[in-house]
């Protein structure tokens, strides 16, 4: 998962039906997210009411190809990632910069990273940039990976 709110659906008996995707739990981030979030809770709404049934739960051949699995990049950008976050609870964040950018650096499509660094630190000093910046250059396009619903 790269990015918060993500959701995937689990059935009864622990298999997952649908792969991790955006998720809200309603439009109050529309303007970031560019989805409208109607569709989907009504699909979950499907999903309840029918089960395996549901027009929502994806076959097996498609679940496995949106389930993306980490690479070698992405398993080191989170352990730079996890010791950037340490060095600043220890009272160094300084020291922590060059590894959270490191860890942006490795798994680019990560906005919790990147979010996460410029919470914690000075964007504006240490990266030159915000998250309403970040969010504005994208002219429009949605950061999250289109929500695919079908039909």
């Amino acid at each position: 998962m790269v990015n918060v709110p993500t959701a995937a659906w689990i059935d009864e008996e622990g298999r997952i039906v649908r792969p991790n995707e955006v998720a809200f739990a309603d439009n109050r981030w529309i303007e970031y997210t560019k989805f409208d979030m109607t569709r989907y809770l009504a699909a979950i709404r499907d999903w309840v009411d029918h089960g395996p049934r549901s027009g929502h739960v994806l076959p097996p051949a498609e679940r496995l190809r949106r389930l993306s699995l980490p690479s070698a990049a992405h398993a080191l950008a989170a352990a730079t990632f996890r010791l950037a976050e340490h060095l600043h609870e220890s009272g160094r964040p300084e020291a922590a910069v060059p590894f959270f950018k490191r860890a942006q650096e490795l798994q680019p499509e990560s906005w919790c990273f990147k979010r996460q660094a410029w919470a914690l630190t000075d964007a504006e000093r240490f990266y030159g940039t915000s998250f309403q910046k970040e969010v504005k250059a994208l002219g429009g396009r949605p950061y999250y990976t289109p929500l695919d619903l079908g039909g």
